[in-house]
């Protein structure tokens, strides 16, 4: 799988790892456990395994930063009665064309990022049992605004790390 991610600034990529942190310390399962150098806070723009980019997409990513607002959590199915936390970002004009420029630029994206399916968000917790999803959703402070500052390229058959655009 391949996917096209937006990165945070740090302070915005900070108070999403404490997210990461007060989770795993309730025990709940969390993003916190992952220490992969590839691991850190994101918002996918486009995935696919055979995704495909053009030279364009260098110069699309160039509008970047973006600011952000996150409007509260979201609950994914992720397997018999595990589920996936994450935080859900509000659909801006700025956020909504930088994604249909990306798209426009890339080939073989899977159909749930495409423009008009995408649902933004950042993943707190993976695999995150029903009976702890209430006290999970009461750990977060929901109130959170940041900014997109960085792209990149994440490759999960090479498990390498690209830089995009203006990093």
């Amino acid at each position: 799988m391949r996917s096209i991610e937006l990165t945070f600034e740090d302070a915005t990529d900070a108070r999403i790892r404490s997210d990461w942190a007060a989770l795993a310390d309730a025990g709940v399962p969390s993003l916190a456990g992952h220490t992969g150098p590839s691991n850190r806070p994101h918002v996918t723009l486009a995935a696919g395994p055979g995704l495909q980019l053009s030279g364009e997409v260098q110069d699309i990513l160039r509008m970047l930063p973006v600011r952000i607002g996150f409007s509260g959590a979201l609950v994914f199915p992720g397997g018999p009665g595990k589920y996936v936390l994450a935080r859900s970002i509000m659909l801006t004009q700025q956020l909504l064309e930088l994604h249909r420029l990306v798209h426009k630029e890339a080939a073989g994206a899977l159909p749930l990022t495409l423009p008009d399916a995408w649902t933004p968000h950042v993943t707190l917790a993976r695999r995150v049992p029903h009976h702890l999803l209430g006290k999970a959703v009461d750990l977060l402070d929901l109130r959170l605004e940041g900014m997109c500052a960085h792209a990149r390229l994440w490759d999960s058959g090479t498990r390498t790390v690209t830089p995009l655009g203006n990093t």
